[in-house]
């Protein structure tokens, strides 16, 4: 009867709840996607190899990388060392004694041995004796109603869930090195932008100077022009400590000393690919590592509800012990001194005070929490990929519009230093122009940054290709 019922297990079997999926991310899905896998080394369409060395050289050394796999070990050791419990549980035991009886408490002595040596007290004469025990006990817990299969599975979807968390920290890191290298890329673009126009400014205010000592201006525009110079000033401290810092988080991200140096990226070295990916969204709840975590944690809570509703039902027990006891050590296991005994025993709560029910109780409202988390993950996700469309097209069009800014900017830069060459205009419209154009530059590289920026994070909040590693690559 014990093994039929071992053959069942208690609680409710786990099944994903219903999903109300979207057909798609946005409202009007743009045309520029294409339907494809992502790729678990992303990062490479950026065709950068500083950048895909640093990345491997985070995932080498950053701690963040190292305490999710420590943790991910010690899930793992916890499913084998609740597996173990399905095995009998074999100790064994020595016992040496020794004991001196009181000679005036008769009926306390051992009396004849195996040996044929009697221990005893004489009157009012006490006894002092050596005794030895040795016993090997074997105990087994049958799982009669699946309580520890419930655990094991609780512990294995805990472990599950750590496995999917140290993919995500793999994903983040990396999303986080090519976020820092694009902004090492475009700090060094805007402060040698920010220096161009400092230099620019301090030619027209030298010219300033000269026309105002000459009486052709005013103080007032001169004032005005040692104004502007001082404002393109304040610009470039504040990119440069950004710079550093920005350098900083790379240097701690990679796992490197502060003081070792990272590689300097350029801005204009990294391509944009010409096709962004997207994939189905039924695919994106399979995809998502948050998810798919969210997921594991729900079936161990699942499994929780099980162990909960067993600890109620009866419990069985089976214990042997089978020894040897002696005065003598050598005559421990002599058949005068051999024992055995085997027990079973089966234990029913009448009474607790409720505990065990309201146990159980809270095990179902976890589950119900653990379901309600699913669905506001699964809900988050989907609103990650949808912001991140909405802003590449956005960016898209900041793109646009700071491109035709720029190549306006040009024209006029063009036009100003033909007409200054043929003395139409003077040094100081060149120099307007010239810092116009600067400036148009500026925006124009904080786009590129922008929408690169988009690219990576797509790739991110898509899965980051996590499914195409193989376990020596994830764990290794």
């Amino acid at each position: 009867m014990l093994l039929l019922l071992t053959g069942c297990a208690v609680g409710p079997d786990y099944s994903r709840p219903a999903l109300d999926l979207p057909q798609t991310y946005v409202a009007q899905p743009e045309q520029h996607y294409q339907l494809q896998d992502i790729q678990n080394n992303w990062w490479t369409v950026f065709h950068s190899d500083e950048l895909n060395a640093l990345i491997e050289q985070a995932w080498r050394a950053n701690p963040s990388i190292a305490s999710a796999e420590a943790a991910l070990r010690a899930a793992q050791e916890n499913v084998y060392a609740q597996q173990g419990y399905f095995l009998p549980t074999v100790q064994a035991g020595y016992t040496p004694q020794r004991t001196k009886l009181a000679g005036n408490q008769g009926g306390n002595s051992p009396g004849l041995q195996g040996n044929g040596s009697v221990i005893s007290t004489g009157e009012a004469t006490p006894v002092i004796y050596n005794f030895h025990t040795a016993q090997v006990t074997v105990g087994y817990t049958p799982d009669v109603f699946g309580a520890n299969r419930r655990q094991v599975e609780s512990l294995e979807a805990q472990r599950q869930a750590q496995g999917l968390q140290l993919e995500a920290a793999y994903i983040t890191l990396a999303s986080n090195i090519v976020a820092a290298a694009f902004q090492d890329g475009l700090l060094r673009q805007q402060i040698d932008l920010t220096r161009h126009i400092i230099a620019s400014s301090q030619t027209a205010l030298e010219l300033a100077e000269r026309q105002h000592r000459a009486g052709y201006i005013s103080r007032q525009e001169l004032a005005t022009q040692q104004g502007a110079l001082a404002q393109a000033r304040q610009l470039l401290p504040p990119l440069q400590k950004q710079l550093e810092q920005n350098r900083d988080l790379l240097r701690v991200l990679a796992g490197i000393r502060s003081d070792q140096q990272v590689p300097a990226f350029e801005l204009a070295r990294f391509q944009l690919p010409e096709q962004l990916p997207l994939t189905l969204p039924s695919q994106l709840v399979e995809q998502r590592p948050d998810v798919r975590a969210a997921e594991a944690l729900l079936r161990s809570a699942s499994a929780d509800v099980g162990v909960a509703r067993a600890a109620r039902l009866p419990q069985f027990a089976i214990t042997g012990t089978a020894g040897g006891t002696a005065s003598q050590f050598g005559q421990m296991f002599w058949n005068s001194g051999k024992f055995f005994e085997l027990t079973a025993n089966v234990t029913q709560t009448l009474f607790d005070g409720g505990t065990l029910k309201h146990r159980e109780k809270a095990a179902d409202q976890a589950l119900q929490g653990a379901v309600a988390t699913y669905r506001s993950t699964v809900a988050a996700a989907f609103q990650n990929v949808a912001d991140v469309l909405h802003a590449i097209d956005s960016d898209a069009a900041v793109l646009a519009a700071a491109q035709e800014a720029d190549t306006a900017a040009g024209t006029a830069l063009e036009l100003a230093l033909r007409q200054h060459a043929h003395g139409a205009v003077d040094r100081m419209e060149l120099i307007a122009a010239e810092q116009n154009k600067r400036q148009a530059e500026l925006t124009l590289a904080q786009a590129k940054a922008g929408q690169l920026e988009d690219a990576a994070a797509l790739y991110q909040a898509l899965g980051g290709g996590w499914w195409h590693r193989s376990e020596g690559e994830k764990y290794e």
